[in-house]
């Protein structure tokens, strides 16, 4: 057991799941090539994130919300996640969730995996249908860096034994802040700006680098 206490933050979408739950809703609703190409744009950094999912929500407007547990039945955590959160719960770590996905579909994963800290958006529902809107302020780089700190506070760690994981452009900011950046099958820009970088399907080699 390592003597520092850690909290290890995930990005959500194509880290600690294998999928972009956007993208999942999207075909659903017909629309998957305009949201594909809206995220790939907001991912490599040409469009701000908010703005961008407000884009991508908007085109899913009139989806029935038994769209949520259709689409869960698609999620598969990436390999290595569930072990690994049991391994650092196991050694008296905190582990946290930050999306710029959604709390919709989401829920019952954190619920199952038992995970400490997690905060994702919220999808407008009203008479049984998605709005295309989203419920209060949008998690985004800033947010995720911001959640990181909060999170760490919680638990009682220190941000230097805080540890961030991520893929995308949204994610650097908390991995900027983070005592060690871990990118994970990352984006060009991501890695480059990464401690570590992990470029295998499974995430089981975040063990070895924490110290665990």
């Amino acid at each position: 057991m390592t003597s520092v206490k850690r909290l290890v933050q995930f990005d959500v979408d194509s880290t600690f799941i294998q999928q972009e739950a956007i993208e999942l809703l999207a075909e659903k609703a017909g629309v998957l090539h305009e949201v594909a190409q809206i995220t790939e744009s907001a991912m490599r950094g040409e469009l701000d994130f908010a703005e961008s999912l407000v884009a991508r929500v908007a085109l899913l407007k009139g989806l029935p919300e038994t769209v949520f547990d259709e689409v869960r039945k698609d999620i598969t955590l990436t390999p290595g996640a569930a072990e690994l959160v049991l391994l650092l719960h196991q050694n008296g770590h905190c582990v946290s969730l930050v999306s710029g996905g959604f709390i919709n579909i989401m829920q019952p994963i954190v619920d199952e995996l038992k995970i400490d800290f997690f905060k994702a958006n919220e999808l407008e529902v009203v008479d049984g249908h998605l709005t295309g809107k989203i419920i209060g302020s949008i998690v985004d780089r800033a947010s995720k860096a911001e959640a990181l700190k909060e999170f760490a506070s919680q638990s009682n760690v220190e941000l230097e034994n805080t540890v961030a994981i991520g893929d995308g452009a949204n994610d650097l900011d908390m991995m900027a802040v983070a005592g060690i950046s871990i990118a994970f099958n990352a984006k060009p820009i991501v890695s480059a700006a990464a401690d570590y970088s992990i470029n295998e399907p499974s995430l089981a080699s975040v063990a070895a680098i924490i110290g665990l």
